[in-house]
């Protein structure tokens, strides 16, 4: 026997997460800084793309010492921005 047009049953909707309310994303936390860091005295100049590959690269070295597990990127990543900053600030 066929069954015609038989429909699947309905899934419920994953629960919506609440948003992280004054979580800023890396790209905001990114532009920000990079404002205040070209403004520094004695800043060498870098662009913002150069910046954001050598943040990018640090965090990337960060999840690598750990395994690439149990870890947040965004740790990751504020915390090599943290790293690159106060480099770029040091350097002249």
């Amino acid at each position: 026997m066929l069954q015609k047009d038989r429909k699947a049953p309905r899934r419920k909707a994953a629960p919506k997460r609440a948003a992280a309310a004054a979580t800023p994303t890396p790209a905001a936390v990114m532009a920000a800084t990079v404002r205040n860091v070209s403004d520094a005295p004695g800043h060498r100049s870098v662009s913002a793309a150069e910046r954001a590959r050598m943040i990018a690269e640090a965090a990337y070295y960060r999840a690598q010492r750990r395994g690439f597990s149990n870890g947040d990127p965004v740790r990751d990543w504020a915390e090599a921005e943290a790293e690159i900053d106060a480099m770029l600030l040091h350097t002249r």
